[in-house]
């Protein structure tokens, strides 16, 4: 479980996140969402101690609040440690110009269960290999990170993470750059694992069938959270989002439609 109360993260006078409270439980996914620039990425990396939310930062920001994890304060946890609970999958996890094969940067995942001199065993590397498999990335393993497609890139960093075998997984906008078969396998592949999940995404749709439950932020404030059937409601999306919204539930899966306003006013004044 990751427990957030009341964490802050600022630039000068200028609040990103302010005073926000969130709760991933275990073996649920959250999804964290709300519209550009309402601070999604800024939460997810306070929540796995990328911006330290009791102090200031190296980027110039300061924090405040408190992130718990399985009971234990993040900020006190020793760095091999958080690697071993938290296992995290950013937009700007770079790479382009390593050198390394696609196995060999999966590989890396294992670090966290190795000793300082200790060399990897053939299970950590049958591991990498059932990792890359369930991303459907077998095939890449001997492949050039460096020369891959972003979509390729995705998965061989989600297959990295796999291996690390965290007790939580946090992902950041996991679904960018992939076509709509593994948009769906990579989020199928999320809920399966059984962890605690936490996911920053923008497509309400995906999000409103692979999350347990929601946390949708506006202007760094929490607008609403609670189960994906709760959140995912046009009262409460459309102030937040700007944007005429229409749900419809069909065979027990939740589908938003959406309007813009102006559209929506033309009609109304035809």
């Amino acid at each position: 479980m990751i427990t957030a109360t009341e964490v802050s993260w600022r630039y000068g006078a200028n609040p990103v996140i302010d005073g926000v409270s969130v709760t991933a439980r275990p073996g649920r996914v959250l999804g964290l969402i709300g519209p550009n620039g309402s601070g999604k990425t800024t939460l997810l990396r306070l929540l796995h101690g990328a911006l330290r939310s009791g102090g200031a930062g190296r980027s110039g920001g300061a924090g405040a609040g408190r992130v718990v994890v399985d009971g234990d304060e993040l900020t006190g946890l020793p760095s091999r440690e958080v690697a071993r609970r938290l296992a995290v999958v950013v937009q700007e996890a770079g790479g382009a110009d390593t050198a390394l094969t696609v196995a060999e940067l999966v590989l890396l995942g294992r670090g966290p269960h190795l000793s300082t001199f200790q060399r990897t065993s053939r299970a950590d590397h049958e591991i990498v290999a059932r990792c890359l498999a369930r991303v459907g990335a077998a095939h890449l393993g001997a492949r050039a990170f460096a020369g891959l497609s972003g979509g390729e890139r995705q998965r061989v960093l989600i297959a990295r993470a796999l291996a690390q075998q965290a007790t939580h997984l946090l992902l950041d906008e996991p679904t960018n750059h992939l076509d709509i078969r593994y948009q769906h396998e990579v989020l199928q592949l999320v809920r399966d694992l059984g962890t605690c999940s936490i996911v920053v995404l923008h497509d309400l749709n995906l999000a409103a069938r692979y999350c347990d439950d929601l946390v949708l932020l506006g202007d760094g404030q929490v607008a609403a959270a609670g189960s994906t059937d709760e959140v995912l409601d046009p009262a409460v999306l459309e102030p937040v989002y700007g944007i005429g919204i229409r749900r419809l539930d069909l065979d027990g899966a939740i589908h938003l439609l959406f309007r813009p306003h102006e559209v929506t006013q033309e009609r109304t004044a035809a």
